[in-house]
């Protein structure tokens, strides 16, 4: 999740878009300096599929054009090495924009990472967003090498997992703050709607998005993704804070059934995970210790999101992890039933239950879910 998280900072990932009619764009380039007929990469989504164009600089020259649904995130590259799309790397001549209807002006000197972007709305504001965004960024990079640096011992300490996670969610809040300003000083601009839809993560915070979705400009909400952000919103009212949590029964381990409802009388942390999600490994040491601390009062169920073919795998991540608590799973991936009544849509993902049955907390990792299971058990 932590990887997901960062990639959503640097270019926001659009809703997923439904027919409607085209509209075409026309993006004219020039390099000023650059005479070699380089070749030139443009890829983005339509209809949630690929598009891949090409052309040759003519004279420091280039355009595309193309037919978009909506505005939509994109990536050119500038091939001077010559090794083709496939081969570029993230350091290489590449530049992450938006496409939108009509006229796109990119120029510069010698490299298309180093243009300006005119006659597109969306891409001035996405530049004045980048701005604020860049030294959040920034810290994202840094808490990212600091994992990386991390030794297998460090990984495995409950402490590190809570500072690292205490890390991760300062600057989680930070980033939607940001986000948030911007989306109130912008309610006519797509890319609102765009960062509207990346807020919150997984499981967004009804509480705050729905006002901010009610702020947008009505042609945004009538769009097909503003109509799809406010259909997630029955999703995240079926999982909110105080509602009784969805029931479900799968088999365990065994291949006994297992009722969530059956586990009530205890609090109940809901675990959708997977034994190939290394960020969901992670974070299981300092859950062990949480699990085997409080096992009077709280339990764990986890729902893999495996498949049949990974049962071995599953087995054996729970032995080697020690996660002695009930396991679970139909073996279909991400249409297992329970996730998709819980609207999962990215691993790790969790949900406290109290042992009424009713949510009372989502997505606690470290510090803030023993913090949580302290302050609700001194009540």
């Amino acid at each position: 999740m932590l990887k997901k998280f960062f990639l959503y900072i640097a270019v926001l990932s659009p809703l997923l878009l439904s027919a409607q009619t085209p509209e075409t764009f026309i993006i004219n380039g020039r390099l000023n300096t650059v005479k070699t007929p380089l070749r030139v990469y443009l890829s983005y989504l339509v209809n949630n599929k690929k598009v891949l164009d090409s052309t040759v600089l003519v004279d420091g020259s280039f355009q595309f054009t193309g037919k978009i649904l909506a505005p939509v995130s994109a990536l050119m590259l500038v091939d001077h090495k010559g090794a083709g799309f496939k081969g570029f790397k993230p350091d290489d001549d590449v530049l992450s924009f938006y496409l939108e209807k009509g006229n796109i002006y990119i120029a510069g000197a010698d490299s298309i990472s180093n243009t300006q972007i005119t006659g597109s709305a969306i891409n001035a504001d996405n530049e004045q967003l980048s701005t604020a965004m860049a030294p959040i960024y920034l810290k994202g990079q840094q808490l990212q090498a600091e994992q990386r640096a991390a030794t297998a011992d460090m990984q495995r300490s409950a402490v590190y997992q809570n500072t690292l996670q205490d890390k991760f969610q300062a600057i989680q809040k930070e980033r939607e703050a940001a986000l948030r300003t911007f989306i109130i000083a912008h309610p006519d601009s797509y890319l609102s709607l765009m960062a509207l839809s990346s807020m919150g993560g997984p499981s967004a915070d009804l509480s705050v998005i729905e006002p901010l979705y009610n702020n947008l400009a009505t042609k945004l909400k009538e769009t097909d993704a503003g109509k799809k952000l406010q259909q997630s919103f029955v999703g995240l009212r079926a999982t909110a804070i105080g509602v009784t949590a969805p029931d479900f029964t799968q088999p365990d381990t065994a291949g006994n059934p297992i009722k969530l409802s059956s586990l009530r009388g205890k609090y109940v942390l809901l675990d959708f995970w997977s034994s190939n999600c290394e960020p969901c490994l992670q974070s299981y040491p300092n859950l062990v210790r949480v699990y085997e601390k409080y096992y009077k009062k709280f339990t764990v169920l986890g729902v893999s999101l495996d498949k049949a073919t990974y049962k071995t795998a599953w087995l054996n991540a729970i032995k080697q992890n020690n996660l002695d608590w009930t396991q679970v799973s139909d073996f279909k991936e991400w249409n297992n039933e329970a996730a998709m009544l819980y609207y999962v849509n990215a691993i790790p993902q969790n949900f406290l239950i109290d042992p009424d049955g009713k949510i009372v907390g989502k997505n606690l990792r470290g510090a803030a879910l023993e913090g949580k299971l302290i302050e609700l058990l001194l009540k």
